[in-house]
């Protein structure tokens, strides 16, 4: 899923704080603040008993679906993805940034005894567990559910009502979201989410939670909102189970390697024997194990990617994902920027860097959500229009040192 952006601004936030307030005040999780459009009560009627068939109770149904509107920005959102175009090292830089290695460190110590629960019994080094909850939901900070996501019953209906190419689909999703409140799971106020329905810690759709999940905490249910144990659990579970971690195995290292070298799987040994070897000087610690030569840019850093590099794949096939997120469980353990640097590649800002990039952008007329550091799909529209309008080229929405210093020039 896409990462949440920035804050929002004040007054957007105090617009979502007024719509939750009327909610709350007419006794309803989503009350109507509009007429529905023509043509969804009838669906709605006619969805009823299909979802009723399905197992959904009466109760239920009156909790999640009896006043709820469609949220139509969904189609808008659908029709607008954001779309940028970024070198390897942009992606890296966005994910791997000061924000999330500072606020990593953070989580992790804040759960340091449920990380090594679950490194005794899954195996998954708390590091590539760490990322993933930080790439994928800002290590579940509340102010993202607040301020970046939307109520998960309209943003289903509206798609199971009128996406017409996947209705089947978006109707299984909002039965399942219907599910997870019948089990006692979550409620539907809580269940806030991306506008395609995913949501929680492990931002999951409905399907996932109720097929993946499972209750890591002892509390009778899976949780996707709260405490993190279910999420984390669940995940590692996941990567156990589908994609064949293997406990005690590092996920791959940078390396220094001849081009041309040899290709294929072979231990970490041999790699070593052809001439491969870690880009920090130091040994491999499992010489036995198996790893694969990947050079993903020419020029820039090499790296042996051990079995536990696909796992994380096989929660996201991309290449750059997979790095990111192994090269971030890193940097928040207290390892270094890679040493090789990508062809052509800036230095990520820091922190106070991206706020300040933020800031200026703000108060040049382009509107990044907030000035809170993270950067996601907000902040580089808001980084692209700027591009555009000061002649910077490519206007990829990539912001770093030369968009800062044109910034600072006064645009």
């Amino acid at each position: 899923m896409k990462q949440p952006d920035s804050l929002k601004s004040p007054a957007r936030r105090a617009i979502l704080k007024t719509a939750l307030a009327v909610g709350v005040t007419l006794g309803t999780p989503f009350a109507a603040l509009a007429a529905a459009p023509a043509g969804f009560d009838q669906w709605r009627d006619n969805f009823r008993a299909r979802a009723l068939a399905k197992g959904i109770s009466e109760a239920t149904w009156n909790r999640c679906m009896a006043r709820v509107e469609p949220d139509m920005s969904v189609f808008k959102q659908m029709r607008n993805q954001p779309e940028f175009h970024e070198q390897i090292w942009q992606y890296i830089n966005r994910r791997v940034s000061d924000w999330r290695i500072i606020h990593g460190r953070e989580a992790l110590k804040k759960n340091e005894a449920l990380f090594a629960r679950i490194e005794r019994d899954f195996g998954v080094e708390r590091g590539t567990l760490l990322a993933l909850w930080g790439v994928e939901s800002a290590y579940g900070d509340p102010l993202v559910q607040q301020n970046h996501m939307t109520p998960v019953f309209p943003s289903l209906a509206a798609l199971a009502w009128n996406e017409p190419r996947r209705k089947a689909y978006w109707e299984t999703e909002l039965i399942n979201a219907m599910k997870i409140v019948q089990r006692g799971w979550s409620t539907p106020q809580e269940m806030n989410g991306s506008w395609a329905g995913a949501m929680g810690h492990s931002q999951w759709m409905p399907e996932v939670w109720l097929n993946v999940g499972f209750d890591y905490d002892g509390d009778g249910k899976v949780s996707p909102f709260g405490r993190p144990d279910d999420a984390l659990g669940s995940t590692a579970k996941y990567l156990v189970n589908r994609g064949k971690w293997h406990r005690g195995e590092h996920w791959g290292y940078e390396v220094r390697a001849a081009s041309g070298g040899a290709s294929g799987s072979r231990t970490y040994a041999a790699w070593a024997s052809a001439g491969v070897v870690r880009a920090d000087g130091q040994p491999f610690p499992q010489p036995n194990a198996s790893a694969q030569l990947w050079i993903p840019v020419a020029g820039g850093p090499a790296f042996l990617l051990g079995p536990n590099f696909n796992s994380v794949k096989s929660y996201n096939p991309s290449m750059n994902y997979a790095l990111a997120i192994c090269h971030l469980g890193d940097r928040c353990l207290g390892g270094p920027p890679f040493i090789q640097p990508f062809p052509g590649s800036e230095r990520a800002l820091t922190l106070a860097e991206v706020q300040e990039m933020q800031t200026r952008l703000t108060k040049a007329g382009f509107d990044t959500g907030g000035t809170d550091g993270r950067v996601g799909n907000d902040t580089m529209q808001a980084i692209k229009d700027f591009q555009i309008k000061a002649g910077l080229l490519p206007a990829d929405g990539y912001g770093g040192l030369k968009v800062l210093a044109r910034l600072r020039q006064g645009g």
